[in-house]
């Protein structure tokens, strides 16, 4: 009797573990980002995560790579297998497309052109801001440092650079005058750094220049943690408009059969909550009502875009940013 009890609870044991079928396992993504979203998808991630689950009953882990945005896009296409990329500017998305790892219609498979947010180029100087930096044109004066990093692989050094084009192309009618302008303003940077963070670390813990140029959210989040006690915050009186782009990595999600959920993802950074913690973290949410709740944290400040100014992401890679453009040789003059 007992070895027949036995027998049929082994029995039981085995019909239940066929009927639950084999065990699944976790779906993982990798998000391969530029240098200062760090926070931005750790907080973002765990919502998503947590949303996937409840909409599929499937666990699903997302992991971060973060570095210079030109940096991690050619680390993709050297074979980085990231799932999705979430950079900040359209010509790394470009590059990838034209190799073959993004859709080339990217910009039409989200809303607002795939871009769930955007930033804009300020400046960070400390307290009492003893240089009186006010406007592009104090940059490129006698004895001032200014931390920019490199703009041939990051991003926040890109905007930097066409920024400073862009409002010196306005103020003197040429890009003759503009170039001049950039060539000085590149002579005061006494290091360029490999990223937004490095760049971060090398003003603010290494005492290094009286300005750093970066992104409106890096800066906020840097006067935020410090109490406003050793930093403060300029906005010049015109910068760049900064999308901040997205797209699934199509070749690996096919072989990884992540397809579903990369695309779910990206389009959760769509969403209110997600929208909500950009606005939270000084990203300018793409949401015209969440950016709306969170206006006082946006002042208001004249921008201009790639297109409006310098015809396209295309023609600046070409001009200024190619090997043995006008980026190399400015850098070329120091």
């Amino acid at each position: 009797m007992m070895r027949s009890w036995r027998f049929l609870a082994a029995l039981a044991a085995l019909l239940t573990l066929v009927a639950a079928g084999p065990a699944r396992a976790e779906t993982s993504l990798l998000n391969v980002s530029y240098d200062v979203s760090r926070e931005l998808y750790k907080e973002i991630n765990p919502l998503f995560a947590a949303s996937w689950q409840a909409s599929k009953g499937e666990a699903v882990t997302i992991r971060q790579s973060h570095g210079g945005s030109s940096k991690q896009a050619l680390a993709v296409a050297a074979g980085l297998e990231a799932d999705v990329v979430t950079m900040n500017q359209a010509s790394d998305l470009e590059l990838l497309a034209e190799r073959g790892f993004v859709a080339p219609d990217w910009r039409t498979r989200f809303p607002n052109q795939a871009a769930p947010y955007s930033s804009t180029m300020v400046f960070l100087v400390r307290q009492g801001n003893p240089k009186a930096i006010r406007d592009w044109d104090d940059l490129v004066r006698e004895g001032v440092q200014v931390i920019v990093p490199n703009p041939k692989v990051t991003g926040n050094g890109r905007y930097t650079y066409l920024a400073a084009w862009g409002y010196a192309r306005q103020k003197t009618g040429s890009d003759e005058g503009a170039r001049a302008f950039v060539t000085r303003l590149f002579r005061n940077v006494p290091v360029l750094d490999g990223g937004g963070r490095g760049a971060t670390t090398t003003f603010t813990q290494r005492g290094v220049g009286d300005v750093l140029v970066t992104f409106e959210n890096e800066a906020r989040l840097i006067a935020q943690e410090l109490g406003g006690k050793e930093f403060e915050i300029v906005y010049p009186s015109v910068s760049i408009e900064a999308p901040a782009p997205v797209a699934v990595v199509e070749p690996v999600v096919a072989k990884r059969g992540t397809a579903e959920v990369a695309r779910a993802y990206l389009q959760f950074l769509f969403s209110e909550p997600a929208q909500e913690v950009m606005a939270k973290h000084y990203f300018r949410p793409s949401d015209p009502q969440v950016r709306q709740r969170h206006a006082a944290r946006f002042p208001e400040v004249r921008t201009f875009t790639v297109e409006e100014v310098f015809g396209g992401w295309a023609a600046v890679q070409r001009t200024h940013f190619a090997d043995g453009g006008v980026l190399d040789q400015i850098l070329g003059q120091k």
